[in-house]
């Protein structure tokens, strides 16, 4: 913005629809393990955007002449826990549910990453989604629910694990 050129910046913090990692991957870990790990109290709020809806704000703004700054969200707001718990119904998981100190989840997370060859959450992600930054007070930018979508692809989320080393680095 500094430049003089005009700019809309478009700030997602969770990408939902399409070949996503983060949701897909929750479910694969609620299929595969007896017990899922919520650090601490899970009432840390995500708020997704679906890939389309961010992909139609894209156009929209790209004909833009002024700047701007969007919270690229979508209308739901659920806490982390109540994220993993539509999941876990949504694919019909047994998996216990446990919340633990946030100091165990990102060595937990190493010892599951280097199962899967991967790296599953680092410290920093985690921080930052407890500390609120996958959150926003502002209004939906996106139309597509992140819950509705969750329960309308129970059957196929998790199926396969989405490994992100993978895809971007091989």
């Amino acid at each position: 913005m500094e430049t003089g050129v005009p700019a809309a910046i478009l700030r997602p913090a969770i990408l939902f629809g399409g070949d996503g990692v983060l949701l897909n991957n929750v479910a694969w870990l609620l299929r595969k393990l007896p017990a899922f790990a919520i650090a601490g109290d899970g009432i840390y709020r995500v708020r997704g955007i679906h890939v389309d809806d961010l992909a139609e704000l894209a156009v929209g703004h790209g004909s833009t002449r002024t700047d701007v700054v969007v919270e690229a969200v979508g209308p739901d707001r659920p806490t982390f826990a109540e994220l993993v718990g539509a999941i876990r119904h949504a694919v019909g998981s047994r998996s216990v549910v446990v919340h633990v100190p946030r100091a165990i989840v990102p060595p937990a997370s190493w010892v599951v990453g280097r199962v899967v060859g991967d790296v599953l959450l680092t410290p920093d992600e985690l921080g930052s989604m407890m500390d609120g930054l996958a959150d926003t007070d502002g209004p939906a930018t996106g139309d597509r629910s992140v819950l509705d979508w969750i329960a309308h692809h129970g059957d196929t989320l998790g199926r396969t694990y989405a490994n992100e080393l993978t895809r971007h680095f091989r």
